[in-house]
């Protein structure tokens, strides 16, 4: 009898343990500048419901748009959009309940970071109008250091409105962590860097460069889930591109569109991110379109279109798939809001919750563990 009881105490325990680990913290970032709003927010989100609840914000911020977490889940770190006196900040984050607490910024001395990404070492930031990359050390208590490398890209490309200079719209490590790669909106290229952390003054060197069609506008990009394919949207032309991906090097295999046939309205590419079973690929368009495509991953890496779905809102700048794959959310900018789906692990398929969480002009979206 007494074996019984631990045993079911036991199974009772596993049973907890699962269900708590379904709940995460889900960060928002956001533009301060349109509407009311803190900056940062963070929610519960019940991966296993779709349900969230508010658990806690910033003190006020001006335009947090993109976020990057620290590996060890007590950083925050922010690029603050405002043009030639934009900064990078870094935060504490207490994800148990949600408290972030600004530890110090740092001017990217370039106008406007749009993307930032962090590791031990340094963080680096993506800076759209400035057309460059910053990177900054890190200080023992996770506070930014001092700005030890900034790259500046001087091409431009053949759009006269959107390409009239280079634009850095993202930068990511590669899976392995040796190359951090760089989109460039305004020249229509990819850039790999061979990434030094223990380097000095200088952990980026470029070693090399894929060319994209003229006027394509590169904007975001993701790794396949084994590291050999990556996938670049490119905002102008609504085209995903796909690559085959070695040591710092690319070499096309696939272009294929994001446009509904027959659609003759504007659109904006923009956030591009896979399943985390590595199945299928998803691409948010903006513009007059307001959708998001939906992909089936083949075993070669290429790409087999499963169609669009109505996102739901105006501008989904971002989304993000919960790290169960159960829910993939949409950040709307322009309607202030994100809309919840419920995705389908076997079809891909999106369908709507009809749950929504409304906040002031929503941008980036990071699942966090709690």
């Amino acid at each position: 009898m007494r074996k019984l009881c631990f045993s079911l105490l036991l199974l009772l325990l596993s049973i907890a343990l699962q269900a708590q680990e379904k709940t995460y913290n889900l960060l928002v970032g956001t533009y301060t500048n349109t509407c009311d709003s803190n900056g940062i927010y963070v929610y519960n989100f019940d991966s296993s419901t779709g349900d969230f609840n508010f658990k806690n914000s910033s003190t006020p911020v001006d335009n947090p748009s993109y976020l990057s977490i620290s590996a060890d889940n007590k950083y925050i770190y922010s690029v603050n959009e405002a043009g030639n006196d934009s900064q990078a900040s870094a935060f504490s984050y207490q994800a148990a309940d949600g408290t972030i607490t600004l530890l110090n910024n740092r001017a990217t001395q370039a106008a406007d970071p749009c993307y930032l990404i962090n590791d031990a070492e340094h963080v680096i930031t993506a800076n759209y109008s400035g057309g460059s990359i910053s990177v900054f050390s890190k200080n023992s208590d996770g506070s930014l250091g001092d700005l030890k490398q900034s790259i500046k890209h001087t091409e431009k490309g053949v759009n006269a409105k959107r390409q009239e200079a280079s634009h850095i719209h993202m930068v990511s490590f590669s899976p392995d962590k040796k190359f951090v790669l760089a989109a460039n909106l305004g020249n229509d290229k990819l850039y790999s860097y061979a990434y030094d952390a223990t380097s000095y003054d200088s952990p980026l060197k470029v070693v090399d460069s894929a060319v994209v069609a003229a006027g394509s506008g590169p904007r975001h990009f993701t790794f396949s889930t084994d590291a050999t394919t990556l996938y670049l949207v490119n905002e102008l032309k609504g085209t995903v591109n796909v690559y085959d991906y070695s040591n710092g090097h690319l070499k096309i295999k696939q272009t294929t569109s994001i446009i509904s046939k027959g659609f003759k309205g504007a659109f904006t590419a923009a956030a591009i991110a896979s399943s985390p079973d590595g199945r299928f690929l998803y691409v948010t368009n903006r513009g007059e379109a307001n959708t998001i495509s939906t992909f089936e991953i083949l075993k070669n890496g290429k790409l087999k279109s499963k169609g669009e779905t109505s996102t739901l809102g105006d501008g989904p700048r971002s989304f993000a798939i919960d790290p169960t794959g159960n829910y993939l959310l949409v950040a709307h900018q322009y309607t202030n809001n994100v809309v919840v789906f419920k995705r389908d692990m076997i079809t891909g398929a999106l369908t709507d919750t009809g749950k929504r969480i409304e906040l002031c002009a929503p941008v980036c979206l990071v699942f966090t563990e709690q």
